[in-house]
């Protein structure tokens, strides 16, 4: 008899937006480049939505955090490419033969509206974590005007991945 082992792991991030535009930072979700006038500031591309996704299929294998595998102190992923970071990682989690099974994110950002990017964040997340669009759900919201984040000055991603071994 197979027992299948299920975990879940909780990924969260949040940046601070600095001004975007010609020669500013970008606002990068979900490895999608949004116009805005605003970016978000980090030592990476500073893709909230990515870097909570990360921390998710990070926490479910139990292999640590996107700190202890990308710190901010190494010049190697200075502006890196989060969606790549998740690549890297996704293989690590199905190296240690897990299989991703889901992921759920939420970002929470008060401009600008994000429901026309969602589609395409599915898609690249999926792609990057290497499993089917229909397993991946973004959703997005606003804090309602309330806290640093409901103000303007930054955003925050949650996620919900979920891995599976047969065993």
């Amino acid at each position: 008899m197979a027992i299948t082992d299920v975990r879940t792991g909780l990924g969260w991030d949040s940046h601070r937006l600095v001004p975007g535009g010609e020669g500013g930072r970008p606002l990068i979700l979900g490895g999608v480049r949004i116009e805005s006038e605003l970016g978000l500031d980090g030592h990476s591309d500073a893709d909230v939505l990515t870097h909570a996704v990360i921390d998710a299929l990070l926490g479910a294998a139990a292999m640590g955090d996107i700190g202890e595998h990308f710190p901010d102190t190494d010049e190697r992923w200075r502006g890196a490419d989060s969606i790549a970071l998740l690549e890297h990682v996704a293989g690590l989690v199905a190296g240690a033969g897990w299989t991703t099974t889901s992921i759920d994110a939420t970002v929470i950002l008060e401009r600008p509206k994000l429901k026309p990017h969602k589609a395409e964040m599915a898609a690249r997340l999926a792609a990057a974590a290497g499993i089917d669009v229909g397993r991946v759900n973004v959703k997005a919201t606003t804090a309602e005007r309330l806290d640093a984040v409901g103000r303007g000055e930054g955003a925050v991603a949650q996620a919900v991945a979920t891995i599976v071994r047969a065993s």
